[in-house]
């Protein structure tokens, strides 16, 4: 709870979180024919090349790392496991995607959708995540705020990270209430330097996610003016790196296959899941218990409903003015004979 405030400077980041800065809508074309990169699948469905994986992790903890879950199926494959992190949230992780550090990640509906933006077309979705109750989330202000509700939040600086899930949930809760993001003080931080701002009250408002919102909640008395239930009905994705898919489905389907059985664990035993994260995120397991009973880590298959309605997220944001072209999302979903590829078979029973 001591680490110190620091403004966010990531210049890498720019290409991605400059196109969620309200009312900036121009692209430079210098810089997008930079990001775009085309890959052309190398190897036929069902098999693999790469002798290495690179998984992201982020602060937040990662389950399949924490309980090693993978290291096993990819060794026996000859293939050699490589965690890449700890990144802050999404949009540093699809960064370093770009730059072809990172084959597979966890993130949020919003990254993605900003990538597209920015023009990259090296990151394609690979599997949904079920979604959660919205509990793991919430717009908060100290207890003792003057700030009762939603609508008074207008002229407030609000932290959180920009291109993220939290970008998404501030931005659908004020349309609720007859506002938009230009209606309020946007402080573009990390997650952790969110929550540090906010605790060292620099800023009135804070869109937080779990586990710093749980551990927030546990330190000082706050108020969730308006929590993610309703909002967060994706439940967030598993992406990957175009070329890694199209030249290893196999090692993507034993990814998935794994990740899916160790959240489904994580689902029925948070206590357990919780220990196992406790020693990599360094929060007390009684914080992360309420963490994992507020989270929902199966996955399912990229259904075009789901599809559809990633759609609708990326259309609300080009409408509302904070990306500055229409995306669309069935350009990054893999062709159907690597998607029926990389699919496992568990995935049938939903």
């Amino acid at each position: 709870m001591k680490i110190p405030f620091l403004p966010q400077r990531r210049a890498a980041l720019k290409r991605i979180v400059q196109y969620a800065v309200v009312g900036l809508f121009a692209l430079s074309t210098p810089l997008a024919g930079s990001l775009i990169q085309t890959t052309q699948a190398q190897t036929k469905p069902g098999g693999f090349k790469s002798k290495v994986i690179n998984l992201a992790y982020q602060t937040s903890g990662d389950i399949v790392k924490a309980r090693k879950v993978v290291e096993p199926r990819f060794k026996a494959l000859g293939v050699t496991v490589k965690w890449v992190g700890p990144f802050p949230a999404g949009p540093q992780q699809i960064e370093a995607m770009n730059a072809g550090r990172v084959d597979i990640g966890n993130v949020g509906e919003t990254p993605p959708i900003f990538a597209q933006a920015a023009g990259i077309t090296e990151v394609v979705y690979i599997a949904g995540r079920r979604p959660s109750k919205g509990l793991n989330q919430g717009i908060v202000v100290r207890a003792n705020s003057p700030i009762k509700k939603l609508s008074d939040i207008k002229g407030k600086k609000v932290a959180f990270q920009r291109g993220s899930n939290a970008h998404y949930l501030l931005a659908k809760a004020l349309k609720e209430v007859g506002l938009k993001i230009s209606d309020v003080q946007v402080v573009g931080l990390t997650p952790s330097e969110a929550r540090d701002a906010f605790i060292q009250n620099k800023v009135e408002v804070w869109v937080a996610s779990d586990p710093f919102l749980a551990l927030v909640e546990k330190s000082i008395p706050i108020r969730n003016l308006r929590n993610a239930g309703g909002i967060n009905t994706l439940g967030g994705f598993y992406i990957a790196r175009r070329q890694f898919v199209s030249q290893n489905p196999e090692l993507v389907r034993v990814f998935l296959e794994e990740a899916d059985k160790v959240g489904e664990w994580a689902d029925k035993n948070p206590a357990e899941a919780a220990k196992a994260l406790a020693s990599e995120v360094k929060i007390d397991p009684s914080v992360l218990e309420t963490v994992s009973r507020r989270t929902v880590r199966r996955l399912r298959p990229l259904t075009p409903s789901i599809v559809a309605e990633q759609q609708s997220v990326a259309d609300f944001y080009f409408q509302e003015k904070i990306i500055p072209r229409k995306v669309n999302i069935q350009d990054a979903v893999p062709p159907d004979e690597i998607l029926r590829a990389i699919i496992p078979q568990r995935f049938a029973q939903f």
